[in-house]
């Protein structure tokens, strides 16, 4: 079996690995968004990943973060709770890869998978910098780190 094979034959287990790891990391802004909408936009991630590889061209995946960082960004999510949805089905996807394909298979296949999520996280972080970059950030009230602790 072959990587685009697998991630088409078990998508299903895949995203259903990633959506109960999610569930246990107990994101606010997922939590809030429902479960269904939360497993439909995991599932999104796997279709892309077998055109990227397929094609060989991480244009599709890089769009999507950079569409999905501008999105929840405006929705106030913070960058650590979409970087886990990457991370999560990256992992569900390793465990599966590691699971079903022949060890001469295997670098190749994680490697190709790392790459293009790896493509998508690095999209998504420009994105929130770049937006973050664009609005003013509070400073710091660091006086009661240097007031000591008498309270003063």
């Amino acid at each position: 079996m072959h990587l685009i094979e697998l991630l088409q034959d078990h998508r299903e287990e895949i995203v259903d690995a990633a959506f109960h790891a999610m569930k246990r990391t107990h994101l606010k802004h997922y939590e809030e968004m429902g479960e269904s909408k939360t497993y439909e936009r995991l599932h999104i991630l796997p279709g892309l990943l077998v055109r990227c590889v397929a094609e060989r061209n991480m244009g599709p995946m890089i769009a999507h973060a950079e569409a999905v960082g501008q999105e929840r960004y405006t929705h106030g999510f913070d960058l650590y709770e979409v970087q886990t949805a990457y991370n999560v089905l990256e992992e569900s996807i390793w465990v599966r890869v590691l699971k079903d394909l022949e060890p001469l298979e295997m670098a190749q296949a994680l490697g190709l998978v790392s790459t293009v999520i790896g493509a998508g996280k690095d999209a998504l972080a420009r994105t929130f910098v770049s937006l973050a970059s664009k609005s003013k950030a509070p400073s710091l009230n660091l006086h009661s780190l240097f007031a000591g602790t008498d309270g003063a």
